[in-house]
């Protein structure tokens, strides 16, 4: 792997760690390197025993030291001079005194709740839920949420309504490979995480078939047996048009809807609305590739539904992916090995970022901040009383839409909203009213720039912490360098902070010491981490949750279904841990010892062998309480494969019906948009636009739009061209292409400057998730002298 020069002392030995980037976490090592003549740096080694990567990484991944660098990094805090208006160097001790008296002045002028906090989906879940804490306690506002929320908060939102409980996949991705049909829908896998490719290459050197439904034909859509391009904002009646067709053709899994599911009348009423000559005219998907895709997907013993950002990110992203659940359902295909929905989570640490108590409406081990035991037990754990914790508080766009208005001051960790934001022009200038803002970053990103305090913070290769990937696996990211000096950790700002505002205790620097807190927290909640310890995750390479602490309190309390501290619902979490049989698992130890003790796990046998045929059978794969006897819970891979979340353990079907999009073409503005990432960068691209190699392959943004559009436009390869929208205009190169629809046009959102796709991208929110409709707006195109 490529060698990128440091400039501070790293450990000895190669550490064990994991990518800064996306939610795969892939497995990576840091072995230090010491050129002749040359500066002391660190090299990334493959790590081929993790089982998500294998030791596969992407170019993000390999050239992740590059940003260590001081020279592309903050490395000593800025403070804004009123003399000057700029921001110069200040000491620590100037920086977070300016803080804390902006964050308290704001509290004493105008109430606790316009202060606000914003954090970010790449936060290690230590951070998370200190920064959650923070708010809430120290800061007493219910105004905090976090760019997670630009991420998978429709799934999120669509899971907890059908199966009772959000956890991305409900089973290990290796399980891709595994299955019979794999339905892509609006992921680009090959650009967003591409070492996860190889478990669809898997699938298909296996027989299985692979349908990728997006409007380009992207890197992804190209390994596809079937591509479905539907037009933008049209995902929720493609697929009800294709439950209409299970039903129609006799393919509904009976005995598996009265057994395991409720609410099917009502779903199967809404989807036989939109039959296929009706879904061919909203969608443009033809209807012998509807056909074709349903026999594809029901003909194969096993199969999944996968979904991302396209289907998500729209204003009924909840009801889109709710419906793509109900194909799953009525054909059987959930609840079983090998089978089910799951939703490729995006950021690093989206996952657990959500799941700790940085959204807006959750306690940590993804209670809900507004039921009564919930809050007593956090209380408890914080050593406050329940009635001090602020209530629920505004989403990420709508607390950023607030700044400047009722929200006057913000600390903002680990987030850059003035160029991932929808409407962003507006959200900078909602950022520029601001009394006070403070930033805690590695870079001096876009929003960073318009600060009045800027924090340089550590970064992943320099702290341990633990991450949530995409599966739930809990894995552990350790310190290979320590931090250059004059700069701390998230945790040692916080701590800082709430010293300076009376809160001496309770915020500590360790991360260990805050995940155990975590653990404590979390105890008995739907993302119970109480089983899990660093040390078990170094040996066990990440654990799955739930996974709750072995205690003959816990044990009764999951086996009746309730949680330990009584919080309404927290209980069916556990209770899917400790009953979901994995007769696979059983199967593949080919004889080994079965393990005694399995009645929690309604008889179903357990293998305690089955580590040589899976490693995941060994972690108690898909039973969450079926480990050897006496010995600690194994963590739950698997989930849903005896019994839902829900109060009746049956998952619900939910019964929605195809609407437009917020916004659809007309005169003015006759041409749909839609945006996305590439392969060389990664999210607002504060990080990756300041590495070379990464700049070279991806050096700015683009226009792609099909050969007619461009005709009729006049457009030609690469002349600039101005995307027009009702919130503002974006300026790129034209990059022509029949890998898109005639209707609609293509940009990734990367960029600040004229080139900034959420310039133009529409705010509108889905009433459930409070998502953005990030992928599709209308727009005008227009030729432009750049």
């Amino acid at each position: 792997m490529a060698y990128v020069p440091g400039e501070h002392s790293p450990a000895s030995d190669p550490v064990d760690t994991h990518c800064p980037y996306c939610s795969l976490q892939c497995g990576m090592a840091l072995r230090p390197v010491v050129p002749d003549g040359g500066p002391v740096g660190v090299e990334v080694v493959e790590r081929t025993a993790f089982p998500v990567n294998r030791g596969a990484l992407c170019g993000k991944g390999r050239t992740a030291p590059a940003v260590l660098s001081s020279r592309v990094r903050l490395t000593e805090p800025l403070v804004r001079r009123p003399d000057s208006g700029r921001l110069e160097p200040a000491t620590w001790a100037e920086a977070l005194d300016r803080i804390a008296e902006g964050l308290a002045a704001t509290g004493r002028a105008y109430g606790r709740d316009a202060v606000g906090v914003f954090g970010g989906g790449g936060l290690t879940n230590e951070k998370a839920y200190a920064l959650g804490k923070f708010a809430r306690v120290v800061l007493g506002t219910s105004q905090i949420d976090y760019n997670g929320r630009f991420c998978m908060s429709s799934a999120a939102a669509a899971h907890q309504r059908a199966f009772g409980l959000d956890r991305g996949l409900p089973f290990p991705l290796a399980d891709v490979a595994r299955t019979g049909c794999v339905v892509l829908v609006g992921s680009n896998l090959a650009e967003t995480m591409p070492p996860a490719l190889r478990h669809l290459t898997e699938l298909k050197e296996a027989g299985g078939r692979l349908i990728v439904v997006d409007p380009r034909r992207t890197r992804t859509a190209e390994q596809a047996d079937l591509h479905l391009a539907p037009r933008p904002g049209t995902d929720l009646a493609l697929a009800l048009g294709l439950l209409h067709l299970v039903v129609a053709e006799g393919r509904v899994d009976e005995e598996f809807v009265e057994r395991r599911t409720s609410g099917w009348p009502e779903a199967r009423a809404a989807a036989m609305a939109h039959w296929p000559e009706l879904v061919e005219r909203i969608t443009g998907v033809p209807v012998p590739e509807l056909r074709k895709a349903v026999t594809m997907f029901c003909g194969a013993e096993n199969s999944m539904v996968l979904t991302a950002r396209g289907p998500e990110q729209q204003s009924k992203g909840t009801d889109t992916v709710g419906a793509w659940i109900n194909l799953c359902l009525a054909t059987g295909r959930a609840g079983r090995p090998l089978s089910g929905y799951g939703c490729l989570t995006g950021q690093g640490n989206g996952q657990g970022g959500r799941e700790h108590g940085q959204k807006a409406d959750q306690l940590p081990g993804y209670r809900k901040l507004d039921d009564p035991a919930a809050r007593a037990h956090v209380a408890a754990v914080w050593g406050v009383e329940p009635d001090a914790l602020p209530g629920p508080g505004r989403s990420a766009y709508e607390l950023l839409d607030a700044l400047g208005q009722d929200v006057r001051a913000l600390l903002l960790m680990g987030s850059n909203p003035l160029v991932s934001a929808p409407r962003a022009a507006h959200v900078e200038s909602r950022l520029r009213s601001l009394d006070f803002l403070a930033v805690a970053d590695v870079v001096l990103s876009e929003t960073a720039a318009l600060a009045d305090v800027v924090l340089p913070v550590a970064q992943w290769a320099e702290e341990t912490g633990t991450m949530t990937n995409l599966e739930g696996r809990v894995v552990l990211r350790r310190a290979a360098l320590t931090p250059p000096p004059g700069v701390r950790t998230d945790l040692q700002v916080l701590g800082g902070l709430a010293a300076r505002l009376g809160w001496e205790k309770g915020f500590p620097a360790d991360a260990e010491e805050v995940f155990e807190e975590l653990r404590r927290a979390s105890a008995g909640g739907p993302a119970d981490y109480s089983g899990i310890t660093y040390r078990r995750i170094a040996e066990e390479d990440g654990v799955f949750w739930p996974c709750p602490e072995r205690t003959e309190r816990m044990e009764g309390a999951g086996a009746e279904g309730t949680e330990a501290d009584g919080s309404e619902g927290a209980g069916r979490a556990d209770s899917v841990a400790a009953e979901s049989a994995d007769p696979e698992c059983a199967e593949r130890a080919e004889g080994a010892e079965r393990a005694q003790g399995a009645e929690r796990a309604q008889g179903a046998e357990r293998a305690q062998g089955a580590e040589r045929a899976d490693p995941d059978c060994a972690k108690g794969t898909g039973s969450g309480g079926a480990g050897r006897a006496g010995g600690p819970h194994p963590g739950t891979p698997r989930l849903f494969l005896d019994r839902f979340a829900t109060d009746d353990g049956r998952a619900r079907f939910a019964p929605v019906g195809h609407r437009p999009a917020a916004e659809e073409p007309d005169a003015e503005y006759p041409v749909l948009l839609t945006t996305g990432r590439v392969l060389a960068q990664y999210q607002s691209g504060a990080q990756t636009r300041r590495v070379a190699e990464l700049n070279e392959a991806a050096p700015g943004p683009y226009v792609q739009l099909h050969p007619r559009l461009a005709e009729r436009l006049g457009a030609v390869e690469g002349a600039p061209i101005a995307v027009v929208s009702r919130r503002g205009r974006a300026v790129a190169p034209a990059r022509i292409s029949r890998d898109i629809r005639p209707d609609t046009v293509f940009m990734p959102f990367h960029w600040a400057g004229p080139g900034r796709a959420n310039t133009v991208t529409n705010p509108a929110l889905d009433p459930v998730s409070r998502m953005p409709e990030f992928k599709v707006c209308a727009v005008r195109l227009e030729l432009s002298e750049g």
